[in-house]
């Protein structure tokens, strides 16, 4: 059983991002700048921006949090998004998620322009992915591929099994390993039976929320086994989807949790800023 490391995989990549911005600045002037949009008080999303914005001032990104209350209007929300479509400053737009319930979430990811989509929300870059073709690819699903390479586990011809079909980590890590040419199966909330699935993975990768969703008796000897859940257990731990202590034994590859993938969805949304703020340069100097 070997662990999966994002934490230091990520160091090593915000460090290669770090690089790259400063010779973008020496090159061009510009600055890779990012701008998250926070609506309401929601205690994790508050963390996240907060673990975003150290990663930025790490990286000598500029970044700015819109902080927003919860009873704002979407009309303001809409608005403030089509000013940073039009800052040239701001290369990458965040939208925290989730969103307070009287937001139409899909309509704001769809103001964001394609070009600054650095979550790869927008259905502009979610059917580039789908068919293969260059585009923003959502954070932690992109993660997870750079993690595999890094430890040379190839996906071709392997059999994937997701758990969990969300639009932020299940449907496109499906897009991800299919481009791969894995033979993927996406499992959710209304399969039958999720066991029967699970034994035949030799990737399962878990991203449904569920503290020890994955037993032991659901995988098979040497599965690689990666886990995206990120739950507070009740005496504040920190979990994933997978009965680690269980389930690890039986596996060729883990990511614990915390130190695997979460580390490396930051990491991307770095390298992501950094891309968009590349294309933008080569616009401005062709």
């Amino acid at each position: 059983m070997q662990l999966l490391d994002g934490k230091s995989l990520a160091k090593k990549i915000e460090e290669n991002v770090t690089q790259e911005a400063k010779e973008l600045k020496n090159r061009t002037g510009n600055v890779p700048g990012l701008a998250v949009i926070l609506v309401g008080h929601d205690a994790a999303s508050q963390a996240y921006v907060g673990m975003k914005k150290k990663a930025c001032d790490r990286a000598g990104f500029y970044s700015v949090t819109h902080e927003m209350p919860e009873d704002i209007s979407q009309d303001a929300i809409i608005k403030t998004i089509e000013m940073m479509n039009q800052n040239p400053n701001i290369d990458g737009i965040l939208i925290q998620l989730p969103l307070p319930s009287h937001i139409d979430t899909t309509k704001i990811l769809e103001v964001v322009a394609p070009n600054k989509d650095v979550d790869g929300f927008h259905p502009y870059n979610v059917g580039r992915l789908a068919t293969g073709l260059e585009g923003f690819v959502p954070c932690t699903p992109l993660g997870v591929m750079h993690l595999l390479n890094e430890y040379n586990i190839n996906p071709k011809g392997k059999d994937a099994v997701i758990v969990g079909a969300s639009n932020i980590v299940g449907k496109p890590m499906a897009a991800l390993l299919l481009n791969a040419h894995a033979t993927v199966t996406v499992t959710h909330i209304h399969t039958k039976d999720l066991k029967a699935h699970t034994l035949q993975a030799d990737i399962l990768l878990v991203g449904a929320g569920v503290i020890n969703l994955i037993k032991e008796d659901m995988i098979k000897e040497g599965c690689i086994v990666i886990d995206i859940g990120i739950n507070r257990a009740s005496d504040g731990r920190l979990v994933g989807d997978v009965d680690y202590d269980a389930v690890a034994p039986k596996t060729s590859y883990i990511t614990p949790v915390p130190g695997g993938v979460g580390p490396m969805t930051i990491a991307m949304l770095l390298s992501n800023t950094l891309k968009a703020a590349q294309n933008h340069a080569k616009e401005q100097h062709s």
